[in-house]
Parts: structure tokens; sequence; C-alpha cells
């Protein structure tokens, strides 16, 4: 048994550890060079320092957090990459979130793992309909926003208009930290307001920047022809909020950096920015109470699946967002949704398709665990308590289509290598209950490429896609006898999902609404909070 002083010692060091973490996602539209800056971030964390090792990453070494096969052919993110380093003395574990307007699914279930988010706006384009539908997301989660205006290196809009954006379209008030001096070929670099220096754009990157004050940018604009210049800074300083951290982390400001994730420029201002004022791992919500983070004993939620991401080893990773204590390599944990206990033997931390053992990891900190389909999106883990956390959703697909398998013969195949990707989240798997061939649900178009890409890369089958008499599925929810008159009524439009939940399918829009109209005591739902409750196995 441990002394107060040990248990003391103990409690302090879990405190220092989860206050020092910084876990965030980075939202944007497609191409506003959210890639590009991960990749950035990642080059000027320069290693990871986890676990006792070092491990220095120069340019020749550096990460790419787009892995897949498909990704590379086009160049695009397709799944939510998970990446741990440090920098300045904290702990970042960055979510680098697929870019493509079809993944709102994988994109929406990180959000559920983060306590911040980077928005990356092109500095020419503005805000996009992607950034505005993943804003609402964050908002929905009251997580705070740090915006990063990038392509300061091209032809950029006036910044005034950009705030002016900010400000109406998403109904968030701005702080500009940092302002840009010009834009495209007359891009000098970006001015701190606080501290009124000037950090000077240089073929050599943010590494070996120079900073000038005042009087030398004077000159500097004289020289270019951009005395302008001058005027707008000085507006900018006068005529725009302070940057307020309570606001910021209530979520009704966001500070604003300006730079090139391309040139290497204004990634130190954001490293240093997220360093100092995005807020530590905060509280979670479980069914039974709140979750304090720094809590002696851990607990972590499941929000991710993927498989093979080591084709050799024909591996599955459950991503999970430590909310509370400390993960020890090797502890016993409850599964609370099967009630068993299971062994933490290689917990992993991740740089992308990299991975390093973990040793130990905290509150805020996202870690894989290697399994075999014990773990399920949803899933909590504890030191024994009952308790589920929430809010991680599954949402009704808009594609419904039957899978086509070139090769009769390898149907069981099939059918398993379908059951381990619904659990992974990359499609949605529903059986009619009457015994007809199952239907694959898909949030958007790109995940049938996606999904055929991965059936024939990963299991060596090819397939087509049919289609289907139906075009929409809603769960069915409700009292327990009013469920059960519904599906005794509706066999021939009723499904399972994945979880053995009920599905309502529908031919169209008109015949959901009668049934909906028909039956008021069931309930149907477009989105689902997946809460893998205990003895639900």
């Amino acid at each position: 048994m441990s002394s107060p002083s040990a248990a003391t010692a103990a409690e302090n060091r879990i405190r220092a550890e989860v206050g020092r973490r910084r876990t965030f996602a980075i939202i944007s539209h497609p191409d506003a060079g959210k890639t590009t800056l991960t990749e950035k971030l990642l080059l000027f964390g320069g290693a990871i320092q986890l676990a006792g090792q070092v491990r220095a990453r120069g340019e020749n070494r550096r990460t790419r957090s787009d892995w897949m096969k498909i990704e590379r052919e086009r160049g695009i993110s397709v799944v939510t990459s998970v990446m741990t380093f440090e920098y300045g003395g904290h702990v970042f574990n960055l979510l680098d979130t697929p870019g493509h307007e079809d993944f709102s699914e994988d994109t929406y279930r990180t959000l559920t793992a983060v306590d911040s988010a980077v928005m990356v706006i092109d500095a020419a384009k503005g805000i996009e309909a992607r950034t505005r539908k993943l804003f609402e997301v964050c908002r929905l989660r009251d997580i705070p926003i740090v915006t990063f205006v990038n392509k300061l290196d091209r032809e950029a809009r006036d910044p005034f208009e950009t705030l002016d954006e900010i400000e109406k379209t998403l109904a968030l008030d701005t702080a500009p930290v940092t302002w840009p001096v010009g834009s495209g070929r007359d891009f000098v670099g970006t001015y701190d307001l606080a501290s009124r220096r000037t950090r000077l754009m240089n073929e050599k990157g943010e590494d070996h920047r120079d900073e000038i004050d005042d009087a030398a940018l004077d000159e500097l604009l004289a020289a270019r022809h951009l005395s302008d210049k001058r005027e707008e800074i000085e507006i900018a300083r006068e005529g725009t909020a302070r940057f307020d951290v309570q606001a910021f982390r209530e979520g009704h400001l966001t500070p604003v950096f300006w730079g090139s994730a391309l040139r290497n420029f204004g990634i130190k201002d954001l490293l240093d920015g997220l360093g100092a004022f995005a807020p530590a791992p905060r509280d979670q919500r479980a069914d039974t109470r709140e979750v304090h983070a720094d809590e002696e004993k851990m607990s972590a939620f499941v929000f991710k699946i993927q498989a093979n991401m080591d084709p050799n080893h024909r591996d599955r990773i459950a991503f999970v967002r430590l909310c509370s204590g400390r993960l020890q390599r090797g502890m016993k944990v409850r599964h609370v949704r099967s009630g068993k206990t299971m062994s933490l033997h290689t917990p992993q931390f991740f740089f992308a398709q990299e991975r390093q053992l973990a040793e130990e990891a905290f509150a805020g900190d996202v870690v894989g665990l290697p399994n075999h389909g014990t773990l399920r999106i949803g899933d909590t883990l504890t030191e024994g308590e009952d308790l589920t956390f929430v809010g991680v959703p599954s949402f009704a697909p808009e594609i419904l289509r039957r899978l086509r398998l070139e090769d009769a013969m390898k149907a069981k195949k099939l059918k398993q290598a379908m059951q381990e990707l619904a659990e992974e989240g990359v499609v949605q798997l529903f059986r009619p209950v009457d015994g007809s061939p199952a239907l694959v649900g898909f949030v958007g178009a790109l995940q049938l490429d996606v999904l055929q890409n991965r059936l024939e890369q990963e299991y060596g089958l090819e397939v087509g896609f049919e289609t289907s008499q139906y075009n929409m599925a809603r769960w069915v929810g409700g009292e327990r006898q009013a469920v059960a008159d519904f599906a005794a009524a509706n066999r021939s439009a009723l499904a399972e999902d994945v979880d053995g939940d009920p599905v309502l399918l529908s031919s169209s829009g008109y015949a959901f609404n009668y049934v909906r109209e028909k039956w008021p005591s069931v309930r149907f739902t477009d989105v689902k909070e997946i809460q893998a409750r205990a003895g639900a196995a």
C-alpha cells in the first residue's frame, strides 16, 4: 500500500502531465493547405520525445500523414491520422482529419476526441462550404477554434475582409495575434501586434527567421514602395479586438495567425500560441457523471478503428482518447461493454503510419491499442468503474448499395471483411431481418471508391456495386413494446446494423414520412449516438 506522500506525488505528477497536453484537430476545406500545415507542424516539432526516447526527424525523413494508396494517388486525406510530438515543453496530439467533403463521419468522430481545433483558411478564397460545416460541429461541441490564414505567399484578399467574413459567416469574434505585411510577391512577413516586431520572410524558412523593429520595418516598406502597409498595421493594432483567453476557451473568439505553410512561415507562431492558450484536456461527459481529466484512475474511449495500417501484419488498431488518469503499459482495464478485463500489452503512440511503444500516457493523449475485434467505436475502458462516455456519433448513410462479388467462392471472406470494415467505421452494414442480402451504407460517394480500393488491396477481393430499392436508412427507437410492435409489422423493411440496433429502410422520403405518421410512438433518427453500454457485447 502506497504512503500518503507517494500518493500525493502521483497525483501531482498526473496533474502536471495533463496540464502540458494539447490535443487538437486541423479542419479545413479541401485544398486550403491542411496536409502541408500538418507536415510543417511535425517538422517544427522536430522529434518524438516520449517514453524516454528521442528520434530526430530531419527534412529527409519528413512523415506524411497521408499513407493509404488511394490518398497518395489522389492527393487527398481520407482517414484521420494521429501524430504525437513534443514542442516547447508541451505534448501535442495532432489529429489530421479528412479534408474531403465525403468524409464527414470520420471527421465528426475525431472531433469528439480533441480539446481545440485549428481552422485553416485559404487567404485568397476565404471561408468555404466545408469549413463552415466543420465549424458548426465544433460549435456544437464547444471546441475552441484557432484560425490560421494560409498561402500568404500568393496573392490574397484584404485581411480585414477575411476577418469580417469570419465574424459574419461564423458569428465568431476575431482577435489577430499576428498581421500579414503584404501578400504574394510583396509578402514581407508578419507583424506581431503585441511585441510590435516583424518576422521577415526569407528563403531559408522560419528556422532562420529574422526579426526587426518598427523603425527598420518603416525603412524596408519605404524601400519596397509599400508604405501603405504601415497604416494598415496601425489600423489593425487600434481597431481589432485584443485576445481574451476566456472568450476563446468559451468558443466566442478566435485568435488569428497568418502565414504560409508551404514556405514554413507562421508555423512557430501557431505552435507557440497553441502551447500558451489552447486548453489542456477538458472534463468529459459520461452516462453517470462528469469525469475530470486529473483524476487518478484511468479512463478512455474508442473513437476510431483502423485496420491494416501495416499490411504485413494485418493489424487492427483501436484509437483511444484518454479522459483521465495515467495509462501504463501492461496494466489491466475493464472493457465496460463486455464487462471483461483486458491487458494493455502494447499501447502505441503514432507519428502518422510510424509508431512507438507507449510505456505510459496521460489524459489528453491518443494511443493505439492493437486488438483482434474486441474493441469497437464508442467502447469505454476504465480501471473498474461502470461508466460509458457519450457523444460519439454515427450518421445515416446518404447512399445504399448491394455488393457484387466477382468471385463467388470468396463469399465467406467478403462477409468477414465487411464485418471488420463496418466495425472500423469505413462503411455501414445493414442486414435485413427477412434474410435478403446485406446492404452497404455510405455517407459520401468517395467512400465507395475507398471501400473498393481497400477490399482489393487488403483482402484480395474484387467487388462492384448494384443499386438498391432503398434510398434511406433511419435508426428506430422508443419504448421497447412500441419498437417490438413496429418491427413485427414492418419486417420486410427492417434491418439491423453492425451493433444489432434496428434500422428502417425506405425507398423514398415520401414512403418514410408515411411510416413516421403511421407510427407516432416510434422515434426515427438520422444520427445515432454510439453508447457501448455494459452487457451489450
